[in-house]
């Protein structure tokens, strides 16, 4: 394990602080869909029990919000650092050499190697023919998040990034009063237990940073006002959020405020393969791009592109494009009204 300092001082156009899973997607034309009210979704992915199911395709690959957005960066040109936790195991080693060839910093991993420590978090991903999925998902060591292993001291960026912090609130607390203090801007798409400590304790995240990026469900939740009265919902983020609002609607496409203008955009009738990373890829998509042109026009374009390309391939990495990739790609219309 490493300390502070024994490492070298280095500087980052962006640094993505989060998740960092091992993920093994699986697809099988044996996998049902059933319609049944005692499923949370009301539906379940299903197959029959004590038989021997063949999986078509398989693919392994690192996932986790932090290792997407990473990349998404990288690969966009940006000098990018992701920070994570990991077990001291072959899963784990497997994600920290998929983000080297990426060309991320990986110094600044949190690795446990002690004797009770988890495994590295692993996902199965059961993926349907209609490209809808269920995810298995084990925590492990990305439920470990210390804090003070983060040196930040040592940290010099102009942009930190941060996913899903597995319910960390001294982690974000500090980042968040450490970026602050430095003049560091912050992009976040907070996590589902990051959303759980409510909107009070959210406060200093979501007043302090440049860019927030929620859901439709997430915003109504942390709100307090149903999703579908859009207009209430941007007027009440726009009072909390300093820099700039994103509400994603999945197939209804997105909606933007910067505090005096929202724009909008459908999604692009594109092929989907399956659908996990899509929000990671629009939400790291986006922000490289405004960091790039400060355009929130060409930042939702973007970040359509890139979420449109990574359904269309297996796995949450394969399909996010490349510096050379941007302009093939249809842009999507986006329009553009004062508040």
């Amino acid at each position: 394990m490493y300390t502070s300092d024994m490492l070298e001082t280095k500087k980052f156009d962006i640094i993505s602080i989060g998740s960092a899973t091992r993920d093994v997607f699986m697809k099988s034309e044996q996998f049902k869909i059933i319609e049944d009210k005692s499923f949370a979704t009301g539906q379940g992915e299903c197959f029959a029990l004590g038989s021997k199911i063949e999986i078509n395709e398989i693919v392994f690959t690192s996932g986790g919000g932090a290792t997407n957005a990473a990349v998404t960066f990288s690969r966009q040109g940006l000098e990018t650092a992701c920070i994570g936790a990991i077990g001291e195991d072959a899963d784990g080693e497997e994600i920290i050499n998929e983000l080297a060839k990426d060309g991320v910093n990986t110094d600044y991993f949190q690795r446990n190697n002690e004797e009770n420590a988890a495994r590295t978090a692993y996902s199965v991903i059961l993926v349907h023919p209609s490209a809808e999925r269920t995810i298995l998902s084990y925590k492990g060591e990305g439920q470990n998040f210390n804090v003070g292993k983060i040196p930040f001291d040592n940290l010099k960026t102009d942009w930190i990034f941060l996913n899903s912090l597995g319910g960390h609130y001294d982690l974000l607390e500090t980042a968040v009063k450490w970026a602050r203090s430095e003049g560091i801007k912050i992009a976040t798409n907070p996590g589902g237990k990051e959303l759980e400590h409510g909107l009070d304790k959210l406060k200093i995240l979501l007043e302090n940073a440049d860019i927030v990026i929620m859901n439709q469900e997430e915003a109504a939740k942390i709100s307090g006002i149903d999703y579908k009265e859009e207009e209430e919902v941007f007027k009440f983020m726009d009072k909390i959020v300093k820099g700039i609002f994103i509400m994603s609607k999945g197939p209804d496409g997105v909606a933007v405020s910067d505090g005096k203008n929202i724009y909008r955009a459908g999604v692009p009738d594109s092929p989907v393969v399956e659908r996990t990373g899509a929000g990671d890829a629009f939400s790291s998509g986006f922000a490289a791009e405004y960091i790039r042109s400060g355009d929130i026009e060409k930042a939702i374009q973007f970040a359509t592109a890139n979420a449109s390309s990574v359904v269309a391939k297996f796995g949450s990495k394969a399909g996010i494009l490349k510096e050379s990739d941007w302009g093939p790609w249809p842009l999507v219309k986006v329009e553009q009204a004062q508040l």
